[in-house]
C-alpha cells in the first residue's frame, strides 16, 4: 500500500534522512523504531507531504505521491497523527471532529458515534474545550480527529509519548483493534515494548538512516542491534 524508496530530506541546509526505503502491505502494522532524534518523524513529515524529500519517490497503492500538499493525500485515504497532537484548542470535542470530517459511504465507516464508541472517554467531554483536555485525552482527540476522516492509511507518530502507564495501555488496545478493523497502520515509537507487541515487521532507524529491517520475532531474538539502535 504505501512503498518510500530512497528518499533524501532536508531541513534548510541540514540533511537529515538519508536513502530511506520502506514497504507497508494492505493490513500490516508496521513499526519504525529510534531513539529520539533518530528521523521517526522527518520519515513521517515526508510521506504526508510536510517535509518533501528532495530526492527518492513516496508512493501511495502505486500512485507516485511525492511531496504532494497534505490536504491532497488526505483525500486519496492517508490519515496523519503528528507527535505534537495540535488539536484546535479553543474549539469543543465535538467541534474538532466536525471539522475533521469526511464522510464516506459503508456500514464500517467514521461517524462521530462510531469515534464515541471506540473512544468512551471522549463522549462524556465531548462539549469541553480541547484546551482543557488532559494529555491522554488529548492524544485520543488527535487519533479521532485522524480516524474521521475515514483512512485507508494511517500515520502515526510518537502516540504514547509522555503518556500515563495506565493511558498507554488503552491506546495501544485501541492501535491494535484498528488492524481488526482492516486499517493499514505505520507507526514510529520510541516504546519498543508497545511497538513490539503491535507491529508484524520493524524498521530501525538511526541518524537518518534505516539499520535493521525484518520480522517483530527476529528483532526480538537479536539483543546486539536493539542494544546498539535503541537503548539510551
Amino acid at each position: 500500500m504505501l512503498e518510500v524508496k530512497s528518499i533524501h530530506t532536508y531541513y534548510g541546509l541540514s540533511h537529515i534522512l538519508f536513502d530511506v526505503s520502506l514497504k507497508v502491505s494492505a493490513g500490516e502494522i508496521v513499526c519504525l523504531l529510534g531513539r529520539n532524534g533518530a528521523g521517526k518523524s522527518t520519515t513521517m513529515k515526508s510521506i504526508m507531504g510536510l517535509v518533501p524529500p528532495r530526492e527518492g519517490t513516496v508512493s501511495f497503492k502505486g500512485e507516485d505521491v511525492t511531496g504532494k500538499q497534505p490536504y491532497v493525500l488526505a483525500r486519496k485515504g492517508i490519515g496523519y497523527v503528528p507527535d505534537d497532537r495540535r488539536v484546535f484548542k479553543d474549539l469543543t470535542v465535538e467541534e474538532n471532529l466536525e471539522i475533521s470530517e469526511r464522510k464516506r459511504g459503508g456500514s464500517d465507516s467514521w461517524t462521530p458515534e462510531s469515534i464515541y464508541d471506540f473512544f468512551p472517554p471522549l463522549k462524556h467531554i465531548q462539549n469541553r474545550r480541547a484546551t482543557f483536555l488532559s494529555g491522554g485525552e488529548q492524544q485520543m482527540l488527535t487519533i479521532a480527529r485522524a480516524l474521521i476522516t475515514n483512512p485507508e492509511f494511517l500515520l502515526l507518530d510518537e502516540p504514547t509519548e509522555g503518556l500515563a502507564p495506565m493511558i498507554v495501555r488503552v491506546l495501544e488496545e485501541r492501535i491494535g483493534d484498528l488492524k481488526e478493523r482492516g486499517l493499514t497502520v505505520l507507526l514510529a515509537e520510541q516504546n519498543q515494548k508497545v511497538a513490539l507487541r503491535l507491529s508484524q515487521r520493524a524498521y530501525l532507524i538511526d541518524n537518518g538512516v534505516i539499520r535493521y529491517h525484518g520480522g517483530i520475532e527476529d528483532l526480538r531474538a537479536n539483543e546486539e542491534v536493539r542494544k546498539k539502535y535503541l537503548l539510551v
